[in-house]
């Protein structure tokens, strides 16, 4: 069967990919498919930006899927109409425990819903894990690369600012207290689209991970530790793109 144009991403099912790799920003989309053979664009619309390349023979696509939860759940969605099954993401984040320095890879099993997207999927019990293969994948590619790395819990939520300033927020004590509790639980890294990708995937039967370059660690900087800072996604990148190969092999 074949499917008609679709309404946000702006493209069918002819791509012929399985598999995709989802950076958030639209400018890393072609950073990355200069890494797989006969890279070629393919489409651009909104804040999905598409290219087309080649692992072990096979297609793979590059998209990205915009900030936050609301994009992401359109992306993947409408990518699973056309036939995508497993999703990559590779992105950043910022260091929450003190062992994540800017650079490592934080692979994330798991990650908390401090998001709106997912509560209009499933209630706010249900966790948002990644799958299994794929975690497994992502972790024996970065042992592989030899590139210092982390797995485990991940906080996803929507606001940036409410993050990062939040004493200015009316909701400031709340997101302050759930900060210290999250990091009391060991949580290691805060970013904006883990937890939307693995429920909607988790619902429409797909397979999906997350590979994240961490960019910097305000808990360390709060400390007075040492906190480099690092803004070159090359080895989330390096660690999605094996983890592909090792899944499509």
């Amino acid at each position: 069967m074949t499917v008609e144009k679709l309404y946000h991403i702006g493209i069918d099912d002819a791509h012929g990919a399985k598999l995709a790799l989802l950076p958030g920003d639209p400018g890393r989309v072609e950073k990355i498919a200069q890494k797989l053979a006969n890279p070629r664009f393919y489409s651009q619309k909104r804040e999905y930006t598409i290219w087309l390349g080649e692992l072990v023979g096979k297609t793979v696509m590059v998209m990205s899927t915009g900030m936050g939860g609301p994009s992401t759940a359109i992306g993947v969605e409408e990518l699973f109409m056309s036939g995508v099954r497993d999703f990559i993401r590779v992105g950043t984040c910022g260091g929450m425990d003190l062992n994540v320095l800017g650079g490592d890879v934080v692979i994330a099993t798991g990650a908390i819903r401090m998001e709106g997207t997912t509560k209009e999927y499933v209630p706010i019990e249900f966790p948002a894990v990644a799958n299994l293969d794929v975690t497994n994948a992502l972790v024996a590619a970065a042992k592989e690369k030899g590139y210092p790395s982390h797995t485990g819990i991940v906080q996803c939520k929507d606001s940036f600012y409410g993050q990062h300033d939040p004493s200015r927020m009316p909701a400031g004590d709340e997101l302050m207290g759930k900060w210290k509790a999250w990091i009391k639980a060991r949580c290691l890294a805060s970013e904006m689209e883990s937890s939307t990708l693995y429920i909607v995937s988790q619902i429409l039967g797909a397979r999906a991970g997350c590979a994240l370059s961490v960019v910097w660690n305000q808990e360390r900087a709060n400390a007075g530790l040492s906190n480099p800072e690092n803004h070159d996604p090359e080895r989330a990148i390096d660690v999605a793109i094996r983890a592909a190969e090792i899944l499509l092999g």
